[in-house]
């Protein structure tokens, strides 16, 4: 059967559509041997023979889909051009899996990894406007009008951030404790927000992603999603 060579690719467990139609211009997706850069091509999956980095790939027959509780210090790529250590690294698998969506090298928390290109694609798009629960330490008490800015929006690269649930949890040394939520994904959003108004995020801590938290799971620690989780993961998205 013939489909989309980006759709080949992401059931493969490449990337997401969007990044593998970024692959394909950059040359570096081969079909049948000759290095192909135009979007929109057409493969038979039973015929055709696609490589990625000169390694063929092939539609994944096993989806898998895990939560681990990213520590500090690991980056959430499948490899890392500086040779740091990745989320990956920590989940002894031989599948190919990559994380989906970003959190940075000093947050941790909840972070999703899979195979499943199309799956990852909807829930990293912002269309879809998948909720994101924060616990953020500040090191200083915020203030009501900050508050107020923070859940009414920031203006950050010239686009003003979408509105959001921002609360105190508790004070102690000075210092607030706040949980927020977002359904954006903007590079490293939260703490550019606190930045913007002269507070310095001292530990960022990711506890749900659309319907999964961090119950029962510690820091380094992973699991496999239960059956009931993909499906609602896949509810949220409309994905089947």
């Amino acid at each position: 059967m013939k489909i989309r060579l980006n759709k080949f690719l992401a059931s493969a467990g490449v990337a997401s559509r969007r990044k593998c139609d970024e692959l394909i211009t950059a040359g570096k997706i081969k079909v049948n041997g000759n290095v192909t850069t135009t979007l929109g091509l057409q493969v038979d999956d039973e015929k055709d023979e696609v490589a990625f980095e000169d390694t063929i790939v092939y539609p994944v027959e096993k989806k898998i889909y895990i939560v681990i509780n990213k520590p500090v210090g690991f980056v959430s790529t499948v490899k890392d051009e500086h040779d740091r250590k990745t989320v990956i690294d920590l989940i002894p698998l031989s599948e190919r899996i990559f994380p989906i969506g970003r959190l940075d090298y000093e947050s941790t928390g909840v972070l999703l990894i899979t195979n499943d290109g199309p799956l990852s694609h909807r829930l990293t798009h912002p269309s879809y406007e998948i909720e994101k629960v924060y616990f953020v330490l500040l090191d200083k008490i915020v203030t009501p009008k900050d508050l107020y800015h923070i859940e009414h929006g920031i203006m950050l690269d010239n686009k003003k951030t979408h509105p959001c649930k921002v609360s105190q949890v508790r004070v102690y040394d000075n210092c607030s404790l706040l949980s927020i939520s977002i359904h954006e994904g903007r590079n490293r959003q939260i703490r550019r927000m606190f930045e913007s108004l002269e507070y310095e995020v001292q530990e960022l801590d990711r506890v749900q992603f659309a319907n999964i938290d961090l119950k029962g799971i510690k820091r380094r620690e992973w699991r496999y999603l239960t059956n009931k989780e993909i499906n609602e993961l896949k509810k949220i998205v409309g994905y089947q």
